[in-house]
């Protein structure tokens, strides 16, 4: 449970849910996790880690949309711990309204968040991960990002961070930094109440038949931050109980069987 003994791992958006399940993965197999997010329950699951896990954890509040923000952490980091290997850009905000429904304001604090983050924690960490002799970063999209979705503010974002990372991956790959992407479906967080209609709808068309537990995108995101996946950059990781590629026609297959 070693795999990642002695590398630093910062996770965004980290403090509960999938984040959280993300953090606690990575140090269970050794790594350093640095717990960022808007909300103080971060620490406790930081002291949390720190008594059970193999590895270690801290908390830094961090907002990913503020720029001064990202540069500060840069520099606390390479002080603090002189390196970075794992860079995991969890954080993200749901929307769920139509294209007449969405205010401008709303569009953009959407990307801002989703999309602008991730751009600005790259850009800002980057240069200390190629100082440490290269890593691993791993964006976390949507499988909205690789459909037509109905929310026009979230899935524009989760398609241009598809696109950064292919931009990054390209990039930095003098530096020895992989960037990847996963694509989660329907997960069971607080971002997805469980008594909405929409997990319920998301469910049925889902061929597995469920919804993901945070245990099931975790391992993903591990595969990517450690040497297993050393070869593999610029690509994108479905963990959508086969939603994009199977959705629709299993439905339809489902559908047929009904009407004959």
């Amino acid at each position: 449970m070693d795999a990642l003994k002695d590398r630093v791992a910062v996770i965004t958006g980290a403090a509960q849910g999938q984040g959280a399940a993300e953090a606690r993965l990575l140090a269970a197999h050794g790594a350093h996790v640095v717990i960022t997010d808007l909300q103080e329950a971060g620490r406790a699951l930081a002291e949390d880690i720190g008594a059970s896990a193999p590895g270690s954890a801290e908390f830094i509040r961090l907002d990913v949309t503020d720029e001064q923000a990202w540069g500060a952490l840069a520099d606390d980091l390479r002080d603090r711990h002189g390196r970075l290997d794992v860079l995991v850009n969890n954080a993200g905000v749901a929307f769920r309204f139509g294209m007449m429904e969405t205010t401008r304001d709303d569009f953009e604090h959407v990307l801002a968040v989703n999309l602008v983050g991730p751009f600005l924690a790259m850009r800002a960490l980057a240069p200390l991960m190629r100082d440490s002799g290269g890593g691993s970063i791993v964006n976390v999209g949507s499988a909205a990002g690789m459909t037509g979705h109905f929310s026009a503010a979230y899935s524009t974002s989760k398609w241009g961070l598809r696109g950064v990372t292919k931009v990054a991956a390209m990039e930095f790959a003098s530096w020895n930094i992989r960037v990847n992407a996963i694509h989660p479906g329907i997960v069971n967080t607080a971002l997805v109440p469980g008594d909405t209609a929409f997990p319920q709808a998301m469910t049925r068309f889902t061929p597995l038949g469920r919804a993901a537990e945070v245990e099931d995108v975790a391992p993903l995101v591990f595969f990517l931050a450690g040497d297993g996946s050393r070869f593999i950059t610029g690509s994108d990781f479905p963990v959508d109980g086969g939603l994009v590629d199977l959705g629709v026609y299993d439905a339809v297959a489902k559908e047929y069987q009904n009407l004959k």
